[in-house]
């Protein structure tokens, strides 16, 4: 595939991650995480938002919100539904698409002033950036070598690994599947095969990588994501990417 492609799709790859962001900021703005509203409402009027303001009435994977005791749970479980209190956290994991293209984006909101509770928040950016950086120093590093440097980062603060990948492809909506592949195309233990490779189209992947901390004892844990092959490293840790605080 030539450059000038490999540039155009890069470009509308940070075009749908930048809606995708004031999007999120705009949920913040809104007020619309509160204590007293369910996960499932809070996911309903975040889906009419993303459709009726942002033209992303189509959602590449499942809407995730979840709070309190839910945010240990992967994304791949269904946990009943739960009310936000006054003093949670809570993660939001939405998969939107912009005129074809995916995004993926996720980010975790302190209600309360819990300090451990701040804690994980600032350090899931610290750590993101961290294997972000790792991931541009490497130039072959395989799903394996990634995901097992995000498990030891998590470890090294104080936390578990919450996730048995640390993110996936992103691309063209709908992106390359494979019927049951959950190795090849993840940040995955057992994927041995360098992230840095061309698809079946001659085309560069492009990478979506997730941080998912967890307390178990404590039962919470925090959530970030964002692109991994595009874009800057983070803003300042507790800080969110247009530099206002998250503890709502």
């Amino acid at each position: 595939m030539s450059e000038t492609e490999e540039q155009r799709r890069a470009g509308a790859l940070l075009e749908a991650q930048a809606k995708a962001s004031a999007m999120f900021q705009e949920i913040e703005t809104l007020g619309l995480i509160r204590p007293g509203v369910t996960e499932s409402q809070l996911n309903k009027e975040i889906f009419r938002l993303s459709r009726d303001k942002y033209d992303a009435g189509r959602h590449w994977h499942k809407r995730i919100v979840r709070a309190g005791a839910n945010t240990i749970h992967p994304y791949q479980e269904d946990p009943a539904d739960l009310t936000l209190m006054e003093d949670d956290l809570v993660f939001i994991d939405l998969g939107p698409v912009f005129a074809d293209w995916e995004a993926d984006f996720g980010r975790t909101y302190q209600l309360g002033t819990d300090l451990d509770k701040q804690r994980i928040c600032r350090d899931l950016e610290t750590i993101f950036a961290a294997g972000k950086r790792h991931f541009q120093q490497h130039p072959d590093i395989t799903g394996h070598d990634l995901y097992r440097h995000v498990c030891q980062l998590a470890q090294d603060h104080g936390w578990d690994y919450g996730n048995g990948h640390a993110g996936h492809i992103v691309g063209e909506f709908p992106h390359e599947r494979i019927h049951g592949d959950k190795v090849a195309l993840y940040i995955h233990p057992e994927n041995d095969q360098p992230l840095r490779r061309l698809d079946h189209s001659g085309r560069s992947y492009h990478w979506i990588l997730e941080i998912h901390l967890v307390d178990k004892a404590q039962r919470y844990g925090a959530f970030f994501e964002e692109l991994l092959t595009l874009g800057d490293l983070p803003a300042d840790p507790g800080q969110s990417s247009d530099g206002s605080d998250r503890v709502i």
